[in-house]
This record gives C-alpha cells, sequence and structure tokens, in this order.
C-alpha cells in the first residue's frame, strides 16, 4: 500500500508539473483550495483565543521568572548599598574632620570615635562613644564633628566615654557671636530641646540674625570645658530685649541627632591646653572670672580656650 501510494504520488507530481496550467490537475488544485480556504480561515479564528491565552501563560510564567531574578538581585544588592551609603556618610563626617582640623582644631590631639548609643528619650541630650582612657580621653575634653561643637566628654572608662551634648541641661559654653568681642553663655532653651538661648550678651548690643556664635577661647567657671576658640556652635535665629541683659536664640549647627563619627579633643601632659585645664579645675570658688582672661591669652598662642 505504501508502495503503490509512492508510484502514484510521483506519477500525480510528474503529470502536475507535465501539463499546462489550464489542465485538469490544476483544475483540480484550484477547486480544492477553494473549499479548503474558508475552512482553515474560520478553523484559524476560531482557535485564535485558544492560541492567545497559551500564549498569555507562557508569557505570564516568563515575566515571574524574570521577576524573581530581579527579586534575587535586589536581595542580593541591598545589603551592598546600605553598606555603601555607610561608607559614603562616614567618609562625608571624617572629611569634613579633616578639614575642620586644618582650621588649629589640630594643635590639639584628636581622636575619632564612633558613636555606639545615644539617649533613649526624645531630647538626645547624651551620646556614648567608643573610645575611653587607653585613648587619652578624659572627662571635659571637647567633642566636635564636622559641623562643630558637638559637647564635651562627662564620665570615662576603659572601653568607652559618655558625652553630654551642648543641647543637654547641664552644659554652659563661653561663647561670642561672630567676629564681635560680644560674649555670653550658650546654654539650652527651656522647653524647646532643639535650640539654644545666647544669654549674658552686654545691653547695648545688637546682634543681626544668621551670624554665627562660636566658642569664645575664655571659661567662665572651673567646671567648664576647654573648648578651642573659634569652634562653630550655632546660627542666630532671632533676638530677646526683654531683660536687662541681650540674649538670643540659637540653633545649632550640627545635626546631633544624626551623630555616627565624633572626635575628641584631647590634651597631651606638658601642653598649653591641659595645663590651663588643670589651673582652671583648681581655681578656688569665686576666683574662676579671672580665668578668661588667662585662657585668651593662652589661646592667642596656639593652647585653644575653653
Amino acid at each position: 500500500m505504501l508502495a503503490l501510494l509512492v508510484v502514484l504520488s510521483l506519477l500525480l507530481l510528474t503529470a502536475y508539473f507535465g501539463e499546462a496550467s489550464g489542465g485538469r490537475l490544476h483544475g483540480l488544485q484550484r477547486t480544492f483550495l477553494s473549499v479548503v480556504s474558508p475552512i482553515q480561515d474560520g478553523a484559524n479564528k476560531a482557535l485564535k483565543p485558544v492560541r492567545d491565552v497559551f500564549e498569555w501563560f507562557g508569557e505570564t510564567i516568563h515575566a515571574k521568572g524574570q521577576r524573581d531574578e530581579l527579586r534575587r538581585q535586589i536581595d542580593k544588592l541591598r545589603p551592598q548599598l546600605v553598606a555603601a551609603q555607610a561608607e559614603r556618610r562616614q567618609y562625608q563626617q571624617l572629611l569634613s574632620l579633616y578639614h575642620l582640623n586644618q582650621l588649629g582644631v589640630s594643635d590639639y590631639h584628636p581622636v575619632a570615635a564612633t558613636v555606639v548609643a545615644k539617649s533613649p528619650n526624645i531630647w538626645y541630650s547624651t551620646v556614648t562613644i567608643d573610645k575611653g582612657t587607653p585613648d587619652g580621653v578624659r572627662v571635659n575634653d571637647p567633642v566636635i564633628n564636622g559641623e562643630g561643637l558637638v559637647g564635651k566628654v562627662v564620665a570615662v572608662e576603659a572601653d568607652g566615654a559618655q558625652v553630654d551634648l551642648i543641647t543637654d541641661s547641664s552644659m554652659g559654653v563661653s561663647a561670642r557671636i561672630g567676629s564681635s568681642n560680644a560674649t555670653g553663655i550658650v546654654q539650652p532653651k527651656v522647653g524647646e530641646p532643639n535650640d539654644l538661648l545666647m544669654q549674658y550678651l552686654p545691653a547695648n548690643y545688637r546682634p543681626n540674625k544668621g551670624e554665627y556664635v562660636v566658642t569664645s577661647g575664655s571659661v567662665g567657671g572651673a567646671d567648664d570645658s576647654l573648648y578651642p576658640p573659634g569652634l562653630m556652635i550655632g546660627q542666630v535665629t532671632s533676638v530677646n530685649e526683654e531683660s536687662a541683659y541681650t540674649s538670643v536664640n540659637v540653633h545649632p549647627i550640627a545635626d546631633l541627632h544624626n551623630l555616627d563619627v565624633v572626635e575628641v579633643l584631647t590634651a597631651a601632659s606638658g601642653s598649653r591646653a591641659s595645663n590651663l585645664s588643670r589651673v582652671i579645675a583648681n581655681l578656688p570658688a569665686g576666683r574662676s572670672a579671672s580665668a578668661p582672661a588667662q585662657g585668651e591669652q593662652l589661646a592667642s598662642t596656639g593652647g585653644g580656650g575653653g
């Protein structure tokens, strides 16, 4: 049967290609196509939704596979992105500290430290750092970051230290406004934990909004920290004239809520800063008023102020 069909096919093909275009076999082909073509078109139209459904399922499965692969890549890259952002942030802070050191803070011995804990309340008045007595950190050492003054060390252990921020209720920093000689004391503003108040300015002094407040290079008492002169504290936001002394509201320059890296300004034994700190600490009560003049004199020679 197979051989017969093969022979018959060969005969038909030979006859088809051998006859003219108007022959019987050509006519039979045209008749067959005219009958079959509508059936084929109808079948194509009828089966098109079925093909579309299968194609949709195939594309959906492929898209889900691509989605899952992208999610795996995102999960893999996310930790790398977080680590890169953290490294970039610490680099920027360390770079800021480097530039600040070029302004004279390097006369001290700066010790870079990482903030490992923050006050759990909304005031953020204290932080804990990972450097302690073996690193030369001592009580009352100034603490800065790339933006300006952060606070001072109030307690030290072998493996860490506690720092009171300038917004802590116990803090008070002798400061001046801009390049003027007008000095006062900067303390936290009661009821507004994110702002400071500079008090005891001369009654006839009228500071301008936007002026910068910096450390004065003097101290007001035996418990004061010895801050180098010219450290940025904040910026004047408004002026109060309700008392005999002029006072101004000051907004801190340093972002105290997002401290990651800070620098402790330590003074080597025998340095001017160390000697002056010891002298101020040993002053009897009521004698500390003479310390500012002495502090400014030593600060002008490179020893810094408080």
